[in-house]
């Protein structure tokens, strides 16, 4: 089969590798479509991935062929490449480890993922891909349960207004996440003209260029002085975490999305007086998972909405995306086809 296999040195080689054989407990998925996820960039950017691996985990598929132990799925279900429950003692490192650190043990491991024709899934691991979730959307589930987590670990409540800060793919998901949660208000802030307009559509209420004006002074004049009752970062670069803290209501709280690698600066004595609180979102659980999934088929969530034609890109296209994806971009998000 086809893959894109990690050289090291920010280089990826497409090439056949062997097709793998699901043991009597696996399932094998033929892959459908894969996101490009920021994290997999992150792991290409600062040469963290482990030479060999095969990234990617945003992904749909078909089951191909099971395991003679297999009873729970059959050979052309359609699912998602996550979400299910992990049993006990196969808990990921995020949710158990005393003292994870994403930096430095987020890329430890070996499987063959996604950006290939085909992975091996233990039966426990994936969803069942709702009717009327088509196979694009449904290897989006995973980013969109990082926006309902986010969404659900915030101190949002109904009626509340909200400010995000980066309408990447990550931010124009939690936007559509935040209006389900009953956000009465959303402010935007995207230099991006396709993104701005992607925010749009998706019905933001203020959309502000951070390039022309000054975010924080438009989303406290647009909530009559006070600012958003909740703010989410989910840009992490330059000074968006100290502006997003300027910009929060007194008592209110910001919430990191985005995941920044590089120190970020911060003036704590401009906002400190205000007692706002600041929270970080990582990554998402299986009820996020479901509850994404439910909001897709409900027509609650789009994500048509952060993708075009330009989008989907071949296998082997992906050291040019990687490589695009490294500097700032306008695109929204990337998904590839093997």
């Amino acid at each position: 089969m086809k893959a894109a296999v990690y050289q090291g040195k920010q280089r990826f080689q497409v090439k056949e590798i062997a097709t793998p054989v699901p043991g009597p407990k696996q399932i094998l998925v033929k892959v459908d479509f894969c996101g490009v996820c920021g994290t997999d960039v992150h792991a290409f950017m600062f040469d963290v991935a482990q030479p060999g691996a095969v990234l990617g985990h945003e992904f749909s598929g078909t089951v191909a062929a099971i395991g003679g132990e297999v009873s729970e799925w059959k050979v052309g279900d359609r699912v998602i490449g996550g979400g299910g429950e992990p049993p006990v003692g196969q808990e990921p490192a995020t949710r158990v480890h005393p003292r994870y650190n994403y930096r430095t043990m987020g890329f430890q491991h070996g499987r063959t993922r996604a950006y290939a024709e085909y992975t091996l899934m233990e039966p426990w691991e994936p969803l069942r891909l709702p009717k009327g979730v088509p196979p694009e959307a449904g290897a989006l589930c995973e980013p969109s349960a990082v926006a309902v987590h986010a969404i659900r670990l915030s101190g949002l409540r109904l009626g509340d207004s909200v400010g995000i800060i980066g309408a990447g793919p990550i931010g124009l998901l939690c936007l559509q996440a935040a209006r389900a949660a009953g956000a009465s208000r959303v402010f935007v802030s995207e230099p991006a003209p396709a993104r701005a307009q992607a925010a749009r559509k998706l019905g933001a209420d203020l959309v502000l260029d951070p390039l022309k004006s000054d975010v924080t002074d438009g989303m406290v004049q647009a909530t009559n002085g006070v600012g958003p009752d909740v703010v989410f970062d989910c840009a992490g670069i330059k000074s968006t975490l100290d502006q997003a803290m300027n910009t929060v209501r007194r008592g209110g709280q910001v919430t990191l999305v985005a995941v920044p690698w590089e120190p970020l600066p911060v003036l704590p004595v401009d906002w400190m007086a205000r007692e706002v609180r600041l929270a970080t979102s990582w990554g998402s659980r299986p009820e996020d998972w479901r509850i994404a999934l439910n909001l897709m088929q409900t027509g609650a969530l789009s994500t048509a909405s952060i993708m075009s034609e330009a989008s989907f890109v071949p296998l082997e296209k992906i050291q040019s995306v990687f490589e695009a994806l490294m500097k700032p971009t306008t695109q929204l998000q990337v998904v590839v086809k093997p």
